[in-house]
């Protein structure tokens, strides 16, 4: 890291703030951070988003300043436009290849020019440098977006990323210095991890920055209903929103709209020039009236550190819930890992038949799982992809569960590329600063969903989402054929045709040549084997941002080929930058670089700044020392590397690393027999047979499942009291979570003595009463069911 020295006259008025200071910040009389302000000004229309992002540096230093700023931005938007302003001058960048883009800019700093230059790192990573900004002197740049918003259930969302969280970094040190300004080492695995790791600033640190965030919407004909953000707290006046002043840019901005469900389209946007243009698919999926086919279900949960607080509790519970929506027909598995991999000793590591005992394992296993460690998550991958095997006869389908939070995605991406062609991958990312880029790229790879949970709030939404579309879809086998219209080979985004699950249109975009007219049709076979195909006339549309949204993922989709090394990757890369050029939309091969002709310095090397950004929300710094319940890593770590808490590598010279997790307590000690509390589980009856499900939202009232047979209630009740007595010194969130945990479980285990517990223990429950009542009420009903004290008087509960 590359850090500006004070001069003596600084250092001896500076007082150093032991509650501010950040991993990498500048502090002096004059000031600290060179990035003053955030501006994010969006336009929604229909499916579509328009943004501009300004940042605005200042140099509060006597010398000439180089600003080096690490940001995320939509992984799915197309930036097509930057210009720099300085001095009331606007120069408008240009898009050149990445290697003679970063020469001009080089040469502009050392010729005494102000240039700044974007350049990008991962599909949703991005680096800007603004060189020779003058003392007291305000340079902002401006990028435009454009992107198609994500759109499932009748419901489209507007993502904006806001801060790019701390990842791991997997790997032995490299020789050599490193390529990029952050915090991190490059290694083996990750070459450029010095690009893609900004140092943290501690909690605590004054805000930083100013934010903005503008939003205007034209559903463009759609039915339009609520509009909510999911993190921000904003104001509303009509179609306009804005983030409240004040707010931090140390979480995702998250806009839902409720649209309704959409209407089938074939948009054809002709080429200004030429006979070519872009066309848009889409298709909306027919009902779903066939039970789905028989399944063999990996489940992978992420324990690793940064997994720590809100996320590991939403993990457990999301992984429960999709245990939960198995059969006996199914078979399944359940992988935890961090810098190891765990399965449920009751199950083995092979796949498992799904019946209700079985089902019941797992989900006990996965209550007892604990944030630790590192994030290796190569390994629980490719041993899940070899749990399940090559069974032709039955769908084959690997879940993960995770914030992402890796730097390693090339790596991962290019050694299970092959493996994922016959295996469908959903990703459910978690976290408010999740790594949308690679979770989607993963789970586009593997045919799935991508589906992302910013809070406990949106848990239930989301895994009703994903309760619906684990099994198999209700098309599959796709193929597009074209009628009275040429469409271009090698242009059709995605490459593999995803199948049709329900709720979520079928989206395929490309190039054509020749008038606009024709049809597509596409075609594929339905759950019961019966063939379904559905023909869209075409449309003109005169819009550029087709053009370039499809860019993007056509651009995003041989990213990922060059990444998996299965084609000759010197053709491959010339073709990225020319696509990329050709289209005016940046990727990794090319960069926007904007030089200002005058000169301004003397040419001599500026001061080098590196901006911290902010610790993500919900993440806590840990402390010295592992908490009892982690454990630090022990392989693999990288020369030059420590561990602190969770087994995190952080460089040598800091003492707490630059990633985030509440520290853990203790684990509760419980009988060796006791059969744990089981994350949510949560069951209702879902049509005939044995078939159950997940309740969508929690229910006021538990309709209680089938008794498991052999249940000692005097000796469950004895254990659970036990356990929550050992936990009353804990802070009421935690215990909380117990009784939520404690109610999902009795609700699941059906026992009668208990109907009554498990009804006053639903989230809505326990919200409506004050919490010393309900534990108090909680530990004599236990008792009582125990056998060690009168029964309670339910209705004094109640009035209380």
């Amino acid at each position: 890291m590359r850090l500006a020295t004070m001069t003596e006259d600084e250092a001896r008025r500076v007082a150093v703030p032991t509650d501010e200071a950040g991993l990498g910040a500048l502090r002096t009389e004059r000031g600290n951070l060179p990035l003053d302000r955030l501006e994010v000004r969006a336009s929604i229309t229909g499916l579509v988003a328009r943004t501009d992002l300004t940042q605005e540096f200042v140099n509060v230093h006597r010398e000439p300043l180089e600003a080096t700023y690490i940001f995320p931005l939509p992984d799915r938007a197309a930036v097509v436009r930057m210009a720099m302003t300085a001095d009331e001058r606007v120069v408008e960048a240009e898009l050149q290849e990445r290697g003679a883009a970063r020469e001009a800019y080089d040469n502009a700093i050392a010729a005494g020019q102000r240039a700044s230059i974007a350049e990008e790192e991962r599909p949703d990573v991005f680096t800007m440098r603004v060189g020779n900004i003058l003392p007291g002197e305000r340079v902002s740049v401006q990028l435009s977006l454009v992107g198609p918003l994500a759109f499932e259930d009748g419901e489209a969302t507007y993502r904006f990323p806001l801060v790019v969280a701390p990842r791991y970094i997997p790997g032995s040190v490299l020789d050599g210095g490193s390529v990029g300004d952050g915090f991190a080492l490059d290694t083996d695995a990750v070459p450029d991890a010095s690009r893609i790791s900004p140092p943290v600033l501690l909690p605590g640190f004054p805000n930083p920055l100013r934010l903005s965030i503008d939003v205007d919407i034209d559903a463009a004909g759609l039915p339009l209903g609520d509009v909510r953000s999911s993190l921000h707290a904003v104001s509303k006046s009509e179609n306009h929103l804005s983030v409240l002043p004040g707010d931090r840019a140390n979480r995702d901005f998250v806009l839902r709209l409720a649209y309704g469900a959409g209407t089938q389209s074939l948009a054809l946007a002709p080429d200004a020039e030429g006979d070519e243009g872009t066309y848009r698919l889409t298709v909306l999926p027919p009902a779903a009236d066939a039970p789905p086919r028989a399944k063999d279900v990996v489940l992978l949960l992420d324990r690793s550190g940064s997994m720590g607080g809100w996320k590991m509790v939403a993990a457990r519970r999301a992984a429960a819930r999709i245990v939960d929506t198995l059969d006996a027909q199914d078979r399944f598995a359940v992988l935890s890992f961090d810098d190891r991999v765990e399965t449920p000793e009751s199950l083995g590591a092979g796949l498992s038949s799904g019946t209700d005992r079985n089902r019941y394992r797992a989900v006990e296993h996965l209550a007892r799982v604990d944030a630790r460690g590192g994030t290796e998550l190569l390994e629980p991958l490719l041993q899940g992809l070899r749990v399940l095997g090559e069974d032709a006869g039955r769908d084959r389908v690997l879940v993960l569960v995770t914030d992402g939070q890796v730097g390693n995605e090339d790596q991962i991406l290019r050694t299970v590329s092959t493996a994922l062609r016959d295996v469908r991958v959903h990703t459910v990312g978690i976290d408010r600063a999740v790594n949308a880029g690679f979770l989607g790229r993963l789970a586009i790879a593997g045919g799935g969903r991508c589906e992302l949970v910013e809070s406990e709030d949106r848990l239930d939404e989301a895994m009703d989402h994903i309760h619906r579309r684990i099994g198999a879809p209700v098309v599959s086998g796709v193929t597009v054929a074209a009628e009275g219209l040429e469409l271009l080979d090698g242009t059709r985004t995605p490459a593999r045709l995803p199948d049709v699950f329900p709720g979520v249109p079928f989206v395929v975009a490309g190039r054509y040549r020749g008038p606009v007219a024709g049809a597509l049709t596409v075609a594929g076979t339905t759950r019961d084997g019966r063939p379904w195909s559905a023909t869209v006339p075409a449309e003109r549309h005169d819009s550029t941002a087709l053009s370039a949204v499809w860019a993007r993922a056509l651009l995003r989709d041989l990213e990922d080929q060059y990444v998996a090394g299965t084609t000759d990757t010197a053709p491959l890369e010339k073709r990225i930058t020319g696509t990329s050029l050709r289209f005016g939309v940046l990727c990794r091969f090319t960069a926007f670089v904007a030089v200002d002709s005058r000169v301004v310095t003397d040419g001599d090397e500026p001061r080098r700044v590196t901006q911290p950004v902010e610790t993500p929300q919900g993440w806590e710094l840990p402390k010295a020392a592992p908490p009892p319940a982690m454990r630090p890593v022990s392989a693999s770590m990288p020369a030059g590397m420590s561990t602190a808490a969770g087994g995190y590598p952080v460089p040598g010279p800091f003492a707490a690393p630059p990633m985030a997790m509440p520290p853990m307590a203790p684990p509760v000690p419980a009988p060796a027999s006791a059969p744990g509390v089981l994350g949510g589980l949560q069951r209702k009856r879902a049509g005939r047979g044995s078939s159950r499900m997940f309740a969508s939202r929690p229910s006021p009232a538990v309709e209680a499942a089938p008794a498991q047979q052999g249940v000692d209630v005097q000796e469950l009740a004895a254990q659970e009291a036990a356990r929550l007595r050992a936990a009353e010194s804990r802070p009421e969130y935690e215990r909380r979570e117990l009784l939520e945990d404690l109610g999902s479980r009795l609700a699941a285990l059906g026992v009668p003595a208990l109907r009554e517990l498990a009804e006053a223990l639903t989230p809505q429950a326990i919200s409506a009463r004050p919490f010393a009542d309900l534990w108090r009420y909680v530990l004599e009903t236990l008792d009582r069911a125990a056998g060690t004290s009168a029964k309670p008087s339910r209705g004094a509960f109640w009035k209380r």
